[in-house]
């Protein structure tokens, strides 16, 4: 069973910058694909970003496209989310995710972590 295990959430003032780290416990087929998907208060799940194992290909929703880069670090399995310039509409629960395939992690990924709560203030 994949285990993903999110951590650097915290408050942070609009306008600043935050690290997200997700450190998956194995490479299996589910793992092919990493991402993040966040849910904000009161709205649905919705995806972020998505990177192959490998770290050669990433792909980004269009609405964080610009504010956020993905990115892997092989020698530890570790994926990282780095968001700047953040909204007070950025607060939410960023789950780290995987799956078998980039359709799968955008829209409902097989595993998920426990999330981490990002909380962005004015």
């Amino acid at each position: 069973q994949v285990q993903l295990v999110e951590s650097g959430g915290g408050l942070v003032q609009a306008g600043g910058s935050l690290r997200l780290s997700c450190i998956a416990s194995q490479h299996t087929d589910d793992t092919y694909w990493l991402g993040w998907s966040r849910q904000a208060p009161g709205k649905e799940r919705e995806f972020v970003a998505a990177i192959s194992w490998t770290g050669g290909v990433t792909h980004y929703a269009d609405s964080m496209r610009g504010r956020v880069t993905i990115s892997k670090d092989d020698a530890n399995d570790t994926i990282y989310l780095e968001m700047s310039n953040l909204k007070l509409r950025d607060t939410a629960v960023y789950y780290c995710t995987a799956n078998p395939n980039i359709h799968g992690v955008i829209t409902s990924a097989r595993h998920w972590g426990q999330g981490t709560q990002d909380t962005v203030c004015s």
